[in-house]
């Protein structure tokens, strides 16, 4: 019975090939170029097409390649005078191809004896089948590259690639009907892309439209492709880098890395070898284009898809920057595309920053803008272990960097006074960073020192409000209190006579903490004191404030004095007497 089976079985191909060379012998019926209740169906089901060595007309497929394994694939032309296209896509890796036209054997020995062909006779014909055959078009490269010929001669036509360097994806769309199925957007006569403009964080491109647009009326849009290493010469090569960390690809079903229709049925060997068993192993992985989302994983690469317009924007780059920026025309029917000529630029450098060199012990002012960056550099003439930095930030928040050396040493958020501690090293150079907020621009007085006595600024509590009480509030007079800390440090209280409809908008612009008591008109202060208590919860003080005017609005501040002179402002405080007591 087995020997039965076998016998069977090698005689199955001799037979399909029998029927193959009648109907392209056959002088009584023409075959029509191509079968479009067939090429609707293969549209539908491509999965036919995924394991098989047949090429299918007008429809294009995805496949792998093992390094160093060779692949081979067919296409079938029924009628000399074919127009005849074929397109070779290839993804992560060039591709060597050979494209060669191959006669069907002629007939099986044995034929009507009903004996199936002896498996040595077999391996013979097959041999001198591999060996027929003309070569009409080899390529080597990673362009997406066709052949294409008018009239092409009936035929098989055999295609055999290989990838020397890596495993890779790629892609294979033939077609006997080139004029009219044209899935591939047209270029246009000028494919380049043109920077326009160039900012710090922007670049924009324009490219001249597809005629596949205005000429044949079929939909396209674009995609724009951002990266900092190459230009890409196809969609399929931007999905391989997008995927480069999918490292696993899923197994195919037993029995099915063959189709059915695998032309080694029709008598031409198939892919043998030591190669054969790895093949078995593993299915390619062809993820379809995405045409509505922009994508940014571990790998550096932005995809952008906007439509059929032909001018963008490409915002958010990074100052001082090269970027290589590619178009794609992308037919939203097929789903297949064609590559513009690419272009790079490098985003203009930023504007050089000022540093401001910081002297050992002496107070600086600093303004930053809103938003805005200043840098400041400190330089010990000596050997230290430590530095203090004494920052004194007046109006909004803004975050501080300092780097020794280049290393971060200190990165945060800071407002009102504080003080900060830096390991020190021998010739060390200190740079600081201070970003201002987005509400509003910021002052700052800052010290920096590797000889710290006593703090230039005074101490302050964390609430630094000023409470009035308001049972003790009369037509002439008004009580405050505030906070202390555990240092001796002096305290002024200043009054200014507003008007009724004074807002707290106009309170807040006058917050700036850096702006001193010798600012003031003297008629405006009320009194100074000296006030400190070691007991923190204790460290509280009030004072009365008279001769006000019945019903009017006056400003409170209280300034806090430090030993170094320098002085910072409370929380203004907005308080108006009563009208009648």
């Amino acid at each position: 019975m087995q020997m039965i089976a076998s016998r069977m079985t090698l005689a199955i191909p001799w037979m399909v090939i029998s029927l193959v060379l009648l109907a392209t012998n056959s002088r009584t019926q023409k075959l029509p170029t191509r079968d479009e209740e067939l090429f609707q169906m293969q549209l539908r089901d491509k999965s036919l097409f995924h394991d098989s060595s047949i090429i299918p007309d007008g429809a294009e497929i995805s496949s792998y390649l093992f390094r160093d394994a060779p692949k081979r694939y067919y296409f079938v032309v029924e009628e000399d005078n074919t127009p005849l296209s074929i397109t070779i896509t290839p993804c992560d890796a060039p591709l060597e191809w050979k494209l060669t036209l191959q006669e069907l054997p002629e007939e099986s020995s044995g034929e009507g004896s009903g004996e199936p062909e002896p498996l040595e006779q077999q391996k013979q014909r097959q041999q001198v089948l591999n060996e027929l055959g003309t070569d009409l078009y080899s390529y080597k490269g990673n362009d997406v590259e066709s052949y294409l010929a008018s009239n092409s001669p009936s035929g098989l036509y055999r295609l055999e690639l290989i990838s020397t360097e890596k495993d890779t994806n790629f892609k294979i769309y033939a077609t006997t009907t080139p004029d009219s199925d044209q899935p591939y957007p047209e270029l246009p006569y000028d494919p380049r892309v043109d920077v326009t403009s160039l900012g710090r964080t922007t670049v924009t491109l324009a490219w001249k439209p597809s005629p596949t647009i205005s000429q044949l009326r079929q939909p396209v849009q674009y995609c724009v492709i951002i990266n900092k290493e190459h230009n890409f010469k196809s969609l399929c090569a931007v999905e391989a880098k997008l995927n480069a960390d999918d490292a696993f690809m899923t197994a195919p079903k037993p029995g099915l890395d063959f189709s059915p229709f695998d032309f080694a049925y029709f008598g031409f060997t198939s892919d043998h070898g030591p190669h054969r068993e790895r093949k078995n192993r593993a299915k390619p992985v062809t993820p379809r284009l995405s045409l509505h989302t922009a994508r940014a994983r571990k790998v550096d690469l932005q995809q952008i898809c906007i439509g059929n317009k032909n001018i963008f924007t490409v915002s958010g780059l990074k100052p001082d920057t090269q970027y290589y920026f590619d178009i794609f025309a992308v037919n939203t029917n097929s789903n297949m595309s064609t590559a513009y000529v690419g272009t790079f630029a490098k985003t203009k450098e930023e504007a050089k920053q000022k540093t401001l060199e910081l002297k050992d012990g002496k107070v600086t002012d600093v303004f930053v803008k809103r938003k805005g960056v200043k840098f400041l550099r400190f330089s010990p003439v000596s050997s230290h272990q430590k530095v203090m930095l004494y920052v004194h930030s007046c109006l909004d928040a803004v975050q501080i960097q300092v780097r020794r050396d280049g290393k971060l040493m200190l990165s945060q958020n800071m407002e009102g006074v504080r003080q900060f501690q830096l390991r020190g090293k021998p010739k060390a150079k200190y740079l600081i960073r201070l970003k201002g907020s987005k509400r509003g621009a910021s002052m700052l007085k800052i010290l920096a020192t590797n000889r710290p006595n006593k703090q230039p600024f005074p101490s302050l509590p964390e609430d630094t409000r000023i409470k009035v009480f308001d049972k003790l509030r009369t037509c002439s007079s008004v009580t405050v209190a505030w906070l202390g800390t555990q240092d001796r440090n002096k305290f002024c209280v200043y009054r200014k006579l507003v008007e009724n409809n004074y807002s707290e908008e106009q309170k807040k612009r006058e917050q700036n903490q850096c702006i001193g008591p010798d600012t003031r008109k003297k008629s405006e202060k009320v009194v100074c004191k000296y006030f400190h208590s070691h007991i923190l919860q204790k460290a509280v003080t009030t004072e009365t404030i008279r001769g006000l005017q019945p019903g009017k609005s006056y400003l409170l501040d209280v300034y806090v004095i430090g030993h170094g002179g320098h002085s910072v402002k409370y929380q203004s405080k907005l308080v108006k007497t009563r009208r009648s007591c």
